[in-house]
């Protein structure tokens, strides 16, 4: 039977989950890879070692989008990302401070086979976020790193032949914005079509030279090394869908030129802390931005790796959602490359020192800019867009991480995936505030699907 089969595999879903995961294999590239071959992760990357990330593209019934003919386009897209199907080891012997290196030895991705019971629209109306992760297998990282797939690609087949395709990976190698990427490339494959977006698998990139003395510590980065571990507090996620008139009421409530992205990391910011004590003055924030473009020498769109850059945003949360939001973006608009490359030397010299990796995301609330990814452009069949896109980065646990994502709509349309506390996620979602700005919960906590509540 599937059930005891994906059970005895360790692949089962959570109590009640409509999906069933039958079958794991190895899904290897149809260009073998130069023997000797491999890839140094960069500092940044080496930092983000305790997380991973997630993605989900729906996909409605059309020809061509099948299970085998998926499994055949990955495998030839897999010809561009040698690093994808390479086992990770460490450098120098396993020395300390020595970072992973990736290993380009066509070991293969892990693909996980898997059907829901239910057709995607029932899917899209009636799943909780936590059923939403049972279609993205991820295995942690074990004992022996040489042996494990840093990558895993899940095909979820609905009752109308529509697709959920899951792609989890360890931050080590990809953060959101490159393994979005490898959709556009996947369907390009598909498509028998080159994607704008190929992979720039450049180890150098981030490279600093070895300091003559050590570099002075980023306060930021400084005091997330040497936090307190967050609290065992039990975290959720919720998916908020803001449709595009909803999202230009909220912008035409604002300052003029305000982005869709400071406004929505203002507006949870804002009803995040309002459960918090009452404290006056500015308050910070933490933003995960990507820095492929907001570097004097950009780096192409489909760098392969870690580009994101953590930095402190502060407004005064009494001053009203209008200059938050302003605050947000005149921060994003003038971060400076050189505290990017502050932050890379100083990771870099900790690395070589031996420092183990810390918490990125977090334990502060971070909020990620993603919106400007071309979540949408994947299509596997031509003019047949993604039905809904979701994202997650795990390991984001203490206050957690609010995401702003495209649309399925397009324009200025957004979608929010928020992970927090679960106290704090089973509020936002029935906030007041929230919801008055047009937002629907379209992946809630479990109370908001109909479990029972607690």
């Amino acid at each position: 039977m599937p059930t005891a089969m994906a059970t005895a595999a360790g692949m089962a879903t959570g109590p009640g989950s409509r999906v069933t995961r039958y079958a794991k294999s190895t899904a290897a590239s149809v260009t073998p890879v130069r023997p000797g071959k491999t890839h140094t992760l960069s500092a940044l990357d080496n930092a983000m070692e305790r997380h991973a990330v997630h993605l989900v593209l729906y996909y409605r019934a059309a020809p061509g989008v099948d299970r085998d003919p998926l499994k055949e386009s990955l495998s030839e897209v897999l010809s561009l990302y040698p690093t994808m199907v390479g086992r990770l080891t460490r450098g120098e012997g396993d020395a300390p401070g020595s970072g992973w290196i990736v290993k380009c030895n066509d070991a293969g991705v892990r693909m996980v086979d898997a059907r829901a019971a239910v057709t995607l629209d029932e899917w899209l109306a009636t799943a909780s976020a936590d059923e939403e992760i049972d279609l993205a297998y991820f295995e942690q990282m074990g004992s022996e790193p040489y042996i494990w797939s840093p990558f895993y690609v899940q095909l979820t087949e609905f009752t109308d032949k529509s697709y959920a395709l899951g792609l989890s990976c360890t931050h080590l190698h990809n953060d959101p914005t490159a393994a979005a990427l490898f959709f556009h490339c996947w369907a390009a494959a598909h498509r028998r079509s080159t994607s704008p977006y190929s992979p720039f698998l450049h180890s150098p990139s981030f490279a600093v030279s070895p300091a003559a003395s050590p570099p002075p510590a980023p306060p930021m980065l400084a005091a997330k090394s040497t936090a307190a571990p967050p609290s065992a507090d039990a975290m959720s996620s919720a998916t908020f869908h803001f449709p595009a008139d909803a999202m230009r009421a909220l912008l035409s409530s604002l300052e003029p030129e305000t982005t869709p992205f400071a406004a929505l990391a203002a507006l949870f910011w804002l009803r995040v802390a309002a459960a918090g004590t009452a404290e006056e003055g500015e308050k910070d924030l933490t933003l995960a931005l990507d820095f492929r473009k907001k570097m004097h020498a950009p780096l192409p769109t489909g760098y392969y790796g870690s580009a994101v850059h953590f930095t402190r945003a502060s407004a005064d949360l009494s001053s009203g959602l209008s200059a938050v939001a302003a605050a947000l973006d005149r921060r994003v608009t003038s971060v400076p490359e050189e505290e990017l490359w502050a932050a890379v030397e100083w990771l870099h010299a900790r690395q070589a020192e031996g420092g183990e990796p810390f918490q990125m995301y977090g334990p502060e609330l971070t909020c990620m800019a993603l919106d400007h990814l071309p979540l949408y452009g994947a299509e596997f069949v031509a003019g047949e867009q993604p039905a809904r896109v979701a994202c997650r980065v795990a390991g984001a646990v203490g206050e957690g991480i609010v995401i702003v994502l495209p649309a399925a709509e397009g324009d200025a349309a957004r979608d929010v995936v928020v992970t927090l506390p679960a106290e704090a996620t089973a509020r936002i979602c029935r906030d007041d505030e929230v919801l008055r700005y047009g937002a629907k919960v379209v992946a809630g906590t479990k109370v908001e699907t109909g479990a029972k509540a607690k």
